[in-house]
């Protein structure tokens, strides 16, 4: 079957269509994006404007209709710290869903850090045992362990590469006095995030997850995004240091020079290196891995768990069976932690004709 992810992130909005049926991997088929910072369409009070309300609306229609033209037969929608954290939130979605039809579920900070979680341990494996994963999105940075499928710890904080951007770093290049106050802010803020970590145990594996992370380990020298996502990247954090420090002195037309660094991404790639790295260090571990996958495909598998649990599991044509193998029925449900099933949109075959 053919879902949907439509994704209303800090930095940007994206639908991802993926190939897909209970048992596989899924394929990605087609996406469509565009840069959209909410953020930078809040009011002093915190609301996101009308100006900002219309991109997102622009968007939503031309994602469903994307969607419906390619045949999807099931949308999960969502949003994140964008979204909730605005004042006026549950005015937009209630605005989104009046003028679309499309309802965007809210995810929450721990359900945003359970669902990326859930995705990185199908990518490595029981076999990595214990697992830290850490996420750095446009206004919060998420983190989870655990050595299940969904996490004992998930966490969310306000340390978004682009809300830290905002905030700290009005100049272009940073001042050394707002580069010292962000840094000791940020570590304020995960010193005891961290202690609460800590008391769990140590993680066999680090992985880091999100574009930020993408574009730092390129930065440090990790394979492109060409040569596929079986290979291996790493985030040194002596490189990730190293780095930092450079960045910190560099304009946001220098930075461009940067593998890896595109123009959306440019002005906060240094702040979420600053979060990079202060993270490293609490945690006292030396590197991290790169995991291609994230909330949208944790959130699909969700979605595949669903539809072997609520129904028959019909055996694949190429698997021989000997006789009838009678299957259980399972409880669908995944944890307190993993977003209702209830953001599940199904798609008609005719495009839909906006209002």
């Amino acid at each position: 079957m053919r879902l949907g992810v439509l994704d209303i992130g800090s930095n940007t909005v994206h639908l991802l269509l993926v190939d897909a049926h209970p048992g596989a991997r899924p394929v990605a088929f087609a996406s469509h994006k565009r840069p959209l910072s909410l953020v930078q369409f809040l009011d002093p009070e915190g609301n996101i404007n009308d100006a900002g309300q219309h991109e997102l609306i622009e968007f939503v229609l031309e994602a469903w209709e994307f969607a419906a033209r390619h045949k999807a037969e099931d949308l999960l929608a969502f949003c994140t710290s964008a979204i909730r954290e605005a004042t006026n939130g549950a005015e937009v979605l209630a605005r989104v869903k009046h003028e679309t039809t499309v309802t965007l579920q809210e995810l929450t900070g721990s359900e945003e850090a359970s669902m990326t979680f859930f995705a990185v341990r199908r990518w490595y494996g029981w076999g990595a045992g214990p697992i830290l994963n850490l996420d750095i999105g446009g206004g919060s940075f998420e983190m989870a362990f655990g050595q299940d499928e969904l996490p004992e710890l998930a966490v969310s904080v306000p340390l978004g590469a682009s809300r830290l951007t905002r905030d700290w770093l009005p100049d272009d290049p940073p001042s050394a006095k707002s580069v010292k106050e962000l840094r000791k802010y940020v570590r304020q803020t995960l010193k005891p995030v961290v202690r609460e970590f800590k008391q769990l145990g140590r993680a066999n594996l680090v992985a880091g997850t999100s574009k930020s992370f993408r574009s730092l380990a390129r930065i440090a020298g990790a394979a492109p995004s060409a040569a596929g996502p079986y290979v291996k990247r790493e985030l040194h954090a002596t490189d990730l240091g190293l780095w930092a420090q450079r960045m910190s002195a560099m304009t946001v037309e220098d930075r461009l020079y940067l593998p890896g660094v595109s123009d959306a991404r440019a002005r906060q790639v240094f702040a979420g290196s600053v979060v990079a790295e202060t993270a490293l260090e609490l945690f006292e571990h030396p590197s991290m891995e790169i995991c291609p996958w994230a909330l949208r495909e944790g959130l699909i598998l969700r979605r595949l768990d669903q539809l072997i649990f609520d129904g028959p599991l019909e055996p694949a044509p190429h698997v021989g069976l000997g006789g009838a193998v009678p299957v259980p029925r399972v409880g669908a449900n995944l944890g307190a932690a993993a977003p209702e099933a209830a953001m599940s949109v199904p798609i008609p075959a005719a495009g839909r004709q906006a209002n």
